[in-house]
């Protein structure tokens, strides 16, 4: 009993970390859903956004964008461009969009981080333990986003919401976080994310 034991628990080490650091599926060429074209004027060619206030979705899991779209549709989470196009979507379509935005690889992030506010928005992540919920290297995992890259500015209006409970489709948690981050905090943090 103990060898195999042993050998699940060897199997389990080699598996978990890999899995935690997946950060997207291989990429595949695999053609786009027909209401990914609705996607593009604000997100980017494949979820790509170069605009600093509209998040980079390439790479994200498919379970957060999921979740996101039926928020937004739900009402629970409201954005005057994001919440009329979320209306209309099926459940399939929606699935298959998260699907193949989880797949497509993140852009190469173009902002220019300041080293010393990354540094300081490193300790700050470190000391309200981020890595808890959004992983090591901010990957990401099921319902909790990837932020890794992000747009800083997308990255700091959210945080901002949070703390100001404008956003609130999150059960608390980042409400809870973002209400003892000050706004050079908020900042900090969004260099350092960009930056990895």
């Amino acid at each position: 009993m103990k060898l195999g034991v042993s050998s699940l628990l060897a199997v389990g080490l080699w598996v978990i970390p890999a899995a935690a650091g997946a950060q997207y599926v291989a990429e595949t060429s695999a053609a786009p859903p027909a209401k990914a074209a609705s996607c593009t004027p604000c997100h980017g060619e494949e979820g790509r956004s170069s605009t600093p206030l509209i998040p980079i979705l390439a790479g994200q899991s498919a379970r957060y964008l999921y979740l996101q779209l039926r928020d937004f549709q739900a009402g629970r989470r409201s954005d005057p461009q994001m919440s009329p196009m979320a209306a209309g979507l099926s459940r399939d379509e929606m699935h298959a969009l998260t699907d193949w935005f989880s797949t497509r690889r993140p852009p190469p992030q173009t902002f220019v981080v300041d080293p010393e506010k990354a540094r300081l928005g490193k300790q700050k992540a470190d000391e309200t333990l981020c890595t808890m919920c959004h992983l090591g290297g901010f990957a990401g995992q099921n319902e909790i986003p990837r932020v890794a890259g992000q747009n800083p500015a997308y990255v700091m209006k959210q945080l901002q919401d949070f703390k100001a409970q404008r956003r609130t489709n999150d059960a608390g948690n980042m409400t809870a976080v973002s209400r003892t981050l000050s706004d050079a905090d908020i900042e900090n943090l969004a260099h350092y994310i960009a930056g990895l």
